[in-house]
């Protein structure tokens, strides 16, 4: 990929901003799920004590949307999912795209193409 078509350069930098900042909650907010998987909430272990602190305001901002009968697993999960839909959905409607395509968000592609560097 050349310097001219890298995706920090196809969209505007408040749309990289903003995706980054998304992709950022969403992924952590799966990270703490995955670390749910291994460890509980209450852990002592600094990643796991991260993790909660970061993300418990965002669980509470969505309380009033989140079911009742989800298991305390899978909530962030169900959080992370609607970051997944403004960047997917909502953001290119926004933008005026019919789609962005798949690994056209920013931040993961930006990961891919370091992670394709290294191997490549």
């Amino acid at each position: 990929m050349d310097t001219d078509t890298t995706l920090i350069t196809i969209h505007p930098l408040w749309v990289t901003i903003v995706d980054y900042i998304l992709g950022m909650i969403m992924w952590t907010l799966i990270g703490r799920s995955a670390m749910n998987l291994f460890l509980p909430e209450n852990s002592e272990w600094f990643f796991m004590k991260m993790f909660v602190r970061t993300t418990n305001p965002i669980l509470r901002v969505f309380k009033p949307i989140t079911p009742s009968f989800l298991i305390p697993l899978v909530v962030p999960l169900y959080v992370a999912w609607f970051f997944y839909l403004t960047r997917f959905y909502l953001m290119p409607w926004l933008l005026g795209y019919s789609v962005m395509g798949m690994l056209s968000f920013p931040l993961e592609g930006e990961i891919a193409r370091a992670i394709y560097d290294v191997f490549y």
